[in-house]
């Protein structure tokens, strides 16, 4: 079977042979159909290395079919369709966790490529129960890639007045309006703080969520403290920026910073309701598909994230023969 890999490099994704993985009787095996590369922590955390990454830290939003079960598996049956928190591989060996929501059955209204979506947005219900947004609220979400683009639909179940998205990439401002955001300001073509402050009649945002990952997250963040309002929120999702963030205490008074996720929900709970979300449509996973290649093309598709990224959104993996 086939893996990707990154090796000693900036850059060097590569394909490794390796043998199919055997099963104990607690895992099961997954032919994968299809892997989704996330950006924020692939390209930042991994791609951009010069030393070498493990295989079993590259992707972890792979879907396919359970071919191999492990004899005290009662749960799982070969056929099933899964997803499952694993890298990029043509097979993986999985431990079912009835609490860690690794892997979670697909219901047949789900497409695989659809399935792939489901573990960021997990993380996207539980940054947003985290968030402390209420109905009313105007959230301003920053960056609009995949983590940006889930956030604000997710958000929108909470009943916000209004959601104002903010990217400097033309094709997310469009994919956001047409996902769901009310208002798309473009960063390159007008100062978002004055955008936000003349969208809210000088006050501020209630809430607003930084998704903006890497170097340009810097930036953001700074932002972001002039975007919110007096007693609102800030909360950081984005990682991987390279540097620490400005945190001015002078324009932090009277508000709140939230990072990440403050819930204890078993993960298996979230992972139910974000699949809920995708089969209702409240996550258009479809409509954020811009980009398919075949494993055999690992290469070309990171390429393209990180040296295009004007003209990608969700970028797939396809993994039949």
């Amino acid at each position: 079977m086939f893996r990707v890999t990154k090796p000693e490099g900036f850059g060097n994704i590569q394909l490794e042979e390796v043998p199919i993985p055997e099963i104990n009787t607690n895992q099961i095996r997954v032919k994968t159909d299809t892997t989704l590369i996330s950006r924020g922590s692939e390209l930042f955390r991994r791609y951009i290395l010069e030393e070498s990454v493990s295989p079993s830290i590259m992707g972890y939003s792979l879907t396919g079919t359970v071919d191999a079960v492990g004899n005290q598996i009662t749960d799982y049956r070969v056929g099933d369709r899964v997803m499952v928190v694993a890298p990029h591989a043509e097979y993986v060996v999985a431990e079912p966790n009835a609490t860690d929501g690794r892997i979670v059955h697909l219901p047949t209204d789900v497409s695989f490529e659809e399935g792939t979506f489901l573990p960021l947005a997990t993380s996207s219900v539980a940054w947003a129960d985290s968030s402390g947004v209420q109905a009313g609220d105007t959230v301003v979400v920053l960056g609009q890639g995949l983590v940006g683009s889930l956030m604000m639909q997710v958000v929108r179940s909470y009943s916000p007045e209004r959601i104002i998205t903010v990217d400097a990439l033309p094709l997310r401002c469009e994919l956001s309006v047409r996902l769901g955001a009310d208002v798309s300001i473009n960063a390159e073509e007008e100062d978002p703080i004055q955008a936000v402050r003349r969208l809210t009649d000088g006050k501020g945002a209630d809430l607003v969520i930084d998704c903006v990952g890497g170097h340009a997250g810097v930036k953001s963040f700074e932002q972001a403290q002039d975007m919110v309002r007096q007693y609102g929120i800030i909360q950081l999702i984005a990682l991987y920026q390279q540097k620490p963030l400005p945190l001015h205490s002078s324009k932090m008074m009277s508000k709140r910073l939230v990072a990440g996720i403050l819930t204890d929900e078993p993960r298996s709970n979230i992972a139910a309701r974000a699949l809920e979300k995708i089969q209702k449509g409240e996550i258009g996973a479809s409509d954020m598909i811009t980009h398919r290649f075949h494993y055999t093309e690992a290469k070309a598709a990171f390429d393209l994230l990180w040296n295009t990224p004007g003209d990608t959104l969700g970028v797939l993996i396809k993994w039949k023969k």
